[in-house]
């Protein structure tokens, strides 16, 4: 039998088997839900008689406790991959970081515009000899 025709999810790529975090978290769901094996959802959903541990790997990936797996719902609960956390905290300061720095870039440039624009009508107020600015004393 062809291998592509015995996967219901997933895909073939190297002639391995690949599955999506969706597909995952519906298989664990469904290991979750019921009273059936790893084994037995796992070969339903792919056609293999065994999982070689794929379901509880991922279920540690999405932060799922084995122990308490029957009676926990993986959607509610955290990662705790403490690394990863760390990592992307850290990509977020830089990207952040560098926001910053781009907007102080914008100001410096804004700053610079308005004293050209003030510089420039100081000049033509005393090339032309006309009031150009708005008094802020005049009555409506």
């Amino acid at each position: 039998m062809n291998q592509e025709s015995i996967a219901i999810l997933g895909q073939w790529r190297n002639n391995k088997l690949y599955f999506t975090d969706h597909e995952k978290k519906l298989i664990i769901e469904d290991y979750l839900s019921g009273n059936e094996t790893k084994q037995t959802v796992y070969s339903r959903y792919t056609g293999y008689p065994s999982e070689n541990g794929k379901i509880t790997m991922w279920m540690r990936k999405f932060g799922i406790d084995d122990k308490f797996a029957k009676n926990t719902n993986f959607e509610i609960m955290p990662k705790q991959n403490k690394e990863k956390s760390q990592i992307s905290d850290d990509f977020e300061m830089l990207k952040l970081k560098k926001r910053i720095s781009e907007l102080e870039k914008q100001l410096q440039t804004a700053e610079m515009k308005a004293i050209a624009f003030s510089t420039m009508v100081d000049i033509a107020e005393k090339e032309f000899n006309i009031p150009i600015r708005k008094k802020s004393n005049t009555k409506l």
